[in-house]
């Protein structure tokens, strides 16, 4: 399933690259006039969703989530960004079986570093997010650990709920945007992540946050990424 992902992802770079080329290659050369062509940009909400996650709903066992994405231009290179979803992942190893459920919301802004000529409107883009999770964990099974190797360990199956859960962390966020017909757009993106908080759960590990993905043992850090289909309600044209 990693693998999967990955190769999605990279898939995913390569059309985004091919079509921001591909407006590039057939903008026409400006040329001189006695008049001045005035370069309007768009400004106004975007608002959207995550493809992954629904992709990942509808084909990965043991998952189900969605997430509503949007920004808000608010200068010439800045928007303000949020992320809202909610996920619900199962654990199915071999010694450990549980089940995460919770909510999400990263907040934050993006810079877009990418100069559109006249009539495009892409973006390459780089962000920053505070993100806050309210969620559950439930162990449902264990093995128990055993040093004999002649019998095989015991499983116990169990409903131990913790609830009540929360978690925060920092984001830092790289992604390309493109509009596909007028006012539509498709992201993708990738996200590194650094745990701040979390509330730990007695005798048991937060092995996923939602928003966050995965914990590891001896990292702060996490890692994510992101497909976004969005559209843009104009407000003003500047």
């Amino acid at each position: 399933m990693k693998t999967k992902h990955i190769l999605l992802f990279s898939i995913s770079v390569l059309l985004l690259s091919f079509s921001t080329m591909a407006q590039e290659t057939t903008q026409p050369a400006e040329s001189t006039t006695d008049t001045v062509a005035m370069k309007t940009q768009k400004y106004g909400l975007r608002v959207g969703g995550d493809l992954s996650k629904l992709a990942r709903t509808a084909f990965e066992e043991g998952y189900t989530g969605f997430e509503i994405m949007g920004d808000l231009r608010f200068s010439k290179k800045y928007y303000a960004a949020a992320e809202i979803g909610n996920e619900t992942r199962d654990w199915d190893e071999e010694n450990l079986q549980s089940t995460t459920k919770g909510s999400y919301i990263k907040l934050g802004v993006d810079y877009n570093a990418y100069n559109n000529w006249l009539g495009m409107d892409n973006a390459i883009f780089s962000g920053l997010r505070y993100g806050f999770a309210s969620f559950s964990q439930e162990l449902t099974g264990y093995g128990i650990y055993t040093t004999d190797p002649s019998f095989p360990a015991d499983f116990v199956n169990t409903s131990q709920e913790f609830t009540g859960l929360t978690a925060s962390w920092v984001e830092l966020i790289f992604g390309v945007k493109t509009e596909l017909v007028n006012n539509l757009y498709l992201s993708i993106n990738l996200q590194l992540k650094h745990k701040v908080s979390e509330d730990q759960p007695e005798n048991f590990d937060n092995l996923i946050i939602p928003g966050f993905n995965r914990t590891y043992d001896f990292s702060e850090f996490g890692v994510g990424y992101g497909y976004g289909l969005t559209y843009l309600i104009p407000i003003i044209k500047r």
